[in-house]
């Protein structure tokens, strides 16, 4: 069963036809099936003889690949898509047939050497001094939890708050439960930003704003797109001893691209941060970049100890480990590594580039139509927009049709308590014509 025989060799080849023939033609986003359509059609697959690899990957390749909805198709505009690069993906296969456990020096040097020089250059894109750094987890949800627990347990000094603007990600609010803490809401702007005003005014309003011990910021509003006034936050930060964190999971990524790095000053100042290259950095789910201005307080609150896990150390390092709540750990970051090394850093430019020129030109096909009212100027790539005169049954409608039609996979969403549409740029070949397919719908 673990020999590569001559029965794993036929497999091997078939699980390499189907790998080529996905990336050759990528599926059509599609209505899921129901459950029961779903059991009808696969069967028992779970047997005490098994059903061989052959039938298991004629079900997968035929039944079960096609009932999800591809995160990296261009008409994937709902939610934060993907869009992995080709090199990624492959390498990705490479990085499993590998089976590296990157927990640790002493087992993967090579592939920790490899993630730090990608994590390297996200710091370098954020401005942090060359001394930061962290490691690559499984998503931006453990991404701010890692950090919230360094913080309160590095920085608080018995504080049990968080300040945090209202249209903070949801996983915010997941991280502070688990963490027994508090949080501080501060009312955002009209844009739903965080501003350094509006956080100087509610510490100066709340009768216990001693007990908050950091702020979290986000550059990049899974939801709208909004980037918080990193800046003003910073300073209010500094004035209060507060531990600046910012949640830049799906934003960080405008850090490439010239035409919006001025939106992302202040970050440098961020005690830390984190990034989801699987998101806008074109590498494969699950992956987040977690980086710390001084990495060595998130490895006194995160190394965990064990005999056996003392004799692993190497020279005293600090091992990816020990900057989250993880122990075990894929060499994750080394697909966006391999994909950076394979085309360059113009290329993610570039990229990001695209994607922030087609949403200005669907803002102008927004702009010049009397049906349309959009929400907000984007400050990335995510549009909010209305369609006058519909109420959430219409959008609904309107999100259904053009999935079912396979024109575009998009969700409405909701903005100060009304259903909006929502369309998210992420792909460089989600087009502004499909776009405008999408608008048009509307009509």
């Amino acid at each position: 069963m673990f020999d590569f025989d001559e029965d794993a060799q036929v497999l091997a080849e078939q699980c390499f036809d189907y790998i080529r023939n996905r990336l050759t033609n990528r599926p059509q986003p599609v209505s899921p099936p129901t459950a029961d359509e779903l059991r009808a059609a696969v069967g028992v697959t779970i047997t005490p003889d098994g059903i061989g690899s052959e039938r298991a990957l004629k079900l997968f390749a035929e039944v079960l690949a096609p009932a999800a909805i591809p995160l990296d198709n261009p008409k994937h505009a709902a939610l934060i898509p993907g869009a992995p690069t080709i090199a990624s993906i492959l390498f990705d296969a490479c990085v499993s047939a590998s089976a590296l456990v990157a927990e640790a020096w002493i087992e993967a040097a090579g592939a920790i050497h490899a993630e730090n020089e990608a994590l390297s250059w996200i710091a370098s894109l954020a401005g942090l001094p060359e001394t930061a750094g962290g490691c690559f987890i499984n998503g931006g949800t453990a991404g701010n939890l890692s950090a919230l627990v360094t913080a309160r347990d590095a920085h608080a000094h018995g504080r049990r708050r968080v300040a945090c603007g209202g249209d903070a990600h949801s996983s915010i609010a997941k991280a502070l439960r688990i963490i027994g803490c508090d949080a501080l809401v501060v009312p955002s702007d009209d844009r739903g930003r965080l501003t350094g005003a509006a956080l100087r005014s509610a510490l100066a309003a709340d009768g216990d704003a001693g007990s908050v011990f950091a702020v979290i910021a986000s550059a990049g509003a899974t939801n709208t797109g909004a980037i918080d006034d990193l800046a003003g936050i910073a300073e209010v930060a500094a004035e209060h001893d507060l531990w600046f964190h910012v949640d830049a999971a799906y934003g960080g990524a405008g850090m490439c691209a010239p035409s919006v790095r001025d939106r992302f000053a202040g970050i440098e100042r961020a005690d830390s941060f984190i990034v989801d290259p699987h998101k806008w950095l074109f590498g494969p789910l699950d992956c987040c970049a977690l980086l710390y201005r001084e990495p060595q307080r998130a490895f006194e609150v995160h190394r965990q100890s064990a005999s056996y896990l003392e004799t692993m150390r190497v020279d005293g390092g600090m091992d990816p480990t020990d900057y989250g709540i993880h122990l075990t750990r894929r060499a994750r970051g080394l697909p966006l590594w391999f994909s950076l090394a394979t085309y360059g850093t113009d290329a993610y430019r570039d990229a990001v580039e695209t994607v922030l020129a087609n949403t200005r030109a669907a803002v102008a096909i927004i702009n010049a139509d009397p049906l349309l009212e959009l929400i907000m100027e984007p400050d990335l790539s995510i549009l909010l927009f209305k369609r006058i005169g519909w109420v959430e049954a219409d959008y609904l409608q309107w999100a259904q049709e053009l999935l079912a039609e396979g024109v575009v996979f998009v969700l409405p969403s909701k903005w100060q308590g009304e259903t909006v549409g929502r369309f998210v740029f992420l792909h460089p070949q989600t087009s502004v014509e499909m776009f405008q397919a999408t608008v048009d719908a509307m009509a």
